[in-house]
């Protein structure tokens, strides 16, 4: 699962750890100096370092000096003996992940082991995302610079809207509120033949039957109590170009019938006109309603889903790409803090963990304003978790943690905050273990570690 770099001088310690870290699944590569261990670093490129504090010749600061600077997103952790913690603690000012004192409690190192590895991804996935985000600011030509996001299934999102742009027919895009529906929409009509033709949106979904049909027919003066003037529908302004007709499962049944006359006969009819308008207007449509069901019910005309619904798109909701949110985050850092906070640069390792462990209902919108809230709130040059919204922060009254009291120790104390969370993770997962580790931002095989350590059945 991952390699891990053992740097000790005391045989016993060394191998020690080494069997704890490969009953792990992780694979060690060990080291009897310091020196030796930071020329192993070269060869192997670990994931995590355990390396002891005083040792002949380089000592464990200078291991973590040195491999810091070949590669500072791998964590670093320094074994201490008796008389060496406030050291430790000074190489933990200098980088250092954590310490561990001697005697060794194996327990202690498995959790240290894993909680590293999370750092360690998460740094590397903040890594990418910044060079991603910068890349993608450097191609100003980038024909996808609205979909952001660097998995499979946004590759295929990619792919579709290439094939459908080249077309003239209409398409439907489909997706849960707050996926990008218009951004796709706005990509296939820049990649289309009719991109210097004009892009007209209509929000189907915030207007009155009454107001629609004006609004996408326009009318002639006087045809209703307050048409004061002619008035050009949005099939009229999108002539020669891309109509976008947004929350289009919206449309009341009657307005139904005069939108399918428009697409079939290509042509429309203003209120209060006396003749037809012919346009040429290619229409693409979008709601996060499940048109299908809606057609089943009788709420939706099944000959208007198959006009609208010859070329579709599927957007998959932010928690099917969670691999995509460190590359997001770093997105909408460049976007909106030159406006907003130009001292932010970047997403502390602490705060991406809480965004990456939330589950994102309302996707990629939410996201966009939670690190605009963020960025209103950092100081500094990153945003630290004290400038995350209050619902990444637990906020809510049934996420709250309760702090324990008496004469606990800390590792004590968050112990037992780590219990009660995921006591809540696995409740709201109804006890599905791969739901459960989602929600926790962990792998399947780490919780079922914890579950086992902290006796919950």
């Amino acid at each position: 699962m991952a390699t891990i770099l053992i740097i000790d001088d005391n045989d016993t310690i060394r191998e020690g750890l080494a069997h704890t870290v490969k009953k792990q699944g992780h694979t060690p590569v060990l080291a009897s100096s310091g020196a030796a261990g930071i020329e192993a670093f070269k060869k192997h490129r670990a994931d995590f370092v355990i390396t002891d504090l005083k040792m002949d010749g380089a000592t464990g600061v200078d291991v973590l000096r040195a491999i810091s600077a070949q590669d500072p997103d791998v964590p670093i952790m320094i074994i201490t003996g008796f008389g060496t913690v406030e050291t430790a603690v000074e190489a933990m000012k200098l980088g250092a992940f954590d310490f561990i004192t001697k005697p060794i409690q194996v327990e202690v190192v498995r959790l240290k082991v894993e909680r590293a590895l999370e750092l360690h991804a998460t740094r590397r996935n903040a890594r990418k995302a910044e060079g991603r985000a910068e890349a993608l600011s450097q191609d100003v030509d980038s024909k996808f610079a609205e979909l952001v996001g660097g998995g499979d299934k946004m590759a295929v999102v990619r792919r579709t809207v290439e094939k459908v742009a080249a077309s003239d027919t209409t398409v439907f895009i489909a997706g849960e509120s707050g996926t990008g529906k218009e951004l796709v929409a706005r990509a296939i009509h820049r990649l289309s033949k009719r991109a210097n033709g004009p892009f007209i949106k209509v929000n189907c979904g915030a207007l009155t039957e009454t107001l629609l049909e004006s609004e996408l027919f326009g009318h002639e003066k006087g045809s209703f109590t307050g048409a004061i003037k002619q008035k050009l529908g949005r099939f009229e302004l999108a002539d020669g170009g891309t109509l976008f007709l947004d929350e289009v499962g919206d449309v009341p049944p009657s307005m139904q019938v005069k939108l399918l006359r428009a697409l079939q006969e290509g042509e429309i009819d203003r209120v209060g006109g006396e003749s037809p308008i012919k346009v040429d207007v290619r229409v693409l449509s979008a709601t996060n309603k499940d048109l299908e069901a809606e057609v089943a019910a009788s709420r939706f005309r099944q000959d208007l889903f198959f006009r609208l619904h010859v070329l579709p798109v599927k957007l998959p909701p932010l928690r099917e790409r969670r691999e995509d949110i460190p590359l997001l985050v770093t997105h909408f850092i460049h976007k909106l803090g030159p406006k907003t906070n130009p001292k932010v640069r970047a997403v502390s390792d602490a705060a991406l963990g809480r965004i990456m462990a939330y589950h994102w209902p309302g996707n990629v919108r939410e996201l966009e304003n939670a690190i605009e809230q963020a960025l209103v709130f950092a100081e500094g040059d990153e945003i630290q978790p004290a400038a995350l919204p209050q619902f990444l922060q637990g906020g809510a009254e049934d996420d709250r943690l309760d702090v324990p009291r008496g004469e606990m120790s800390l590792p004590e104390i968050l112990d037992d905050l780590e219990r009660q969370l995921i006591l809540k993770a696995y409740a709201k997962a109804n006890k599905v273990k791969t739901e459960t580790a989602r929600l926790l931002g962990i792998k399947t095989s780490a919780l079922y570690y914890k579950l086992e350590k902290y006796g919950i059945e």
